[in-house]
């Protein structure tokens, strides 16, 4: 006997459908939440520094933001299937020196190196995928394992030295322009909307959300959890990677200590714009203002002569608000649905 309609039934009544509306318009409300204070810090350094309503400012902070929101992006899907990713800093510093040393050593052309760093970024997230899924380890503590991992190779590869030597060509991915727009802008935009359409249009992204909103109905579905959850992760170590060969190549070199402290920015991007660490919330769009927000902030920082440290004082003050609100909305929803 086929039991699947049943099963189906007792996941839509654990997963409950009018909740997920309710989870949508609470999800709504803070990207709009997330989006107004992003307008205000906008209109308030406008007015506070005649240097920060420039082109040539906003492109600066528009590049500047570019890696930080493309590895976001990819730890917002990890985030929405209720894990994280710890390890992407590591990940991307692994990436962009072995990118950097394909070219150096071995005379690899620039495209060729990126897909390579991309596809090192993708291994390490298969890596991580596996160990959550098949060694049932905690996302925490199998990212954690990466990060360390990651960053021992790297140091191990370079001697904890920088690789140059690279091809000038190599330099446009960072730093080229098409027209009038600089490539990291419309290689962001272009992640972007391929993400925004895998999490709203595919399978996997259905699957994401559901998985982070109740592992178990999820399971009661018919749903590949770990097929889904492995190919988040990879999706992630890919961004990661990507990012790394982006970052590399603004400086034409490979840098082993990129990326240390980048997973906290990833995350607070993730997490500011309402990204739950709980599961089952989070779109791009609220990513890239999460990312933007703390970009727009750090450079504020910089126009208004701020003292650095204060910089790391607000960022951590914000990500303490939204990670309050988040779990705000989570007792009211919970309290609504308790009610009915």
């Amino acid at each position: 006997m086929n039991d699947t309609p049943d099963r189906t039934a007792a996941a839509n009544s654990r997963t409950g459908r009018p909740a997920a509306m309710s989870d949508r318009l609470s999800q709504a409300m803070s990207q709009l939440a997330a989006a107004g204070a992003l307008i205000v810090i906008f209109v308030v350094l406008s007015l506070a520094s005649p240097a920060f309503l420039t082109a040539d400012n906003l492109f600066n902070i528009g590049v500047q933001t570019a890696v930080t929101a493309i590895i976001a992006i990819g730890m917002t899907m990890v985030i929405i299937t209720g894990g994280i990713d710890l390890s992407v800093g590591s990940v991307a510093a692994l990436a962009g020196v072995f990118g950097a040393l394909l070219m150096s050593r071995l005379g690899f052309d620039p495209v060729l190196a990126i897909v390579g760093g991309t596809a090192v970024g993708a291994l390490a997230g298969l890596v991580n995928g596996l160990l959550v899924t098949w060694a049932h380890m905690a996302p925490f503590i199998a990212t954690l394992g990466m990060m360390s991992v990651a960053r021992g190779v790297v140091y191990i590869a370079t001697g904890a030295v920088a690789v140059f030597g690279l091809p000038n060509s190599f330099r446009l991915l960072g730093q080229g322009q098409i027209g009038v727009f600089p490539i990291p802008i419309l290689a962001l935009a272009a992640i972007a909307v391929a993400v925004h359409i895998v999490l709203t249009r595919t399978r996997l992204g259905r699957y994401s959300y559901a998985i982070g909103s109740n592992p178990e109905a999820a399971v009661l579905s018919g749903i590949r959890v770990r097929t889904a959850l492995t190919s988040t992760y990879m999706i992630s170590g890919a961004l990661a990677g990507f990012g790394g060969m982006m970052a590399a190549s603004r400086v034409n070199s490979g840098q082993p200590n990129f990326g240390i402290g980048l997973e906290l920015d990833v995350i607070a991007a993730a997490v500011i714009g309402g990204a739950s660490l709980f599961g089952g919330q989070g779109t791009v769009f609220g990513t890239l203002i999460g990312a933007f927000m703390m970009a727009l902030i750090r450079n504020g920082s910089v126009l208004l002569n701020i003292n650095t440290f204060y910089q790391s004082v607000i960022i951590g003050v914000v990500i303490w608000i939204a990670v309050y609100w988040d779990q705000f909305r989570r007792r009211r929803l919970e309290a609504g649905s308790g009610g009915r």
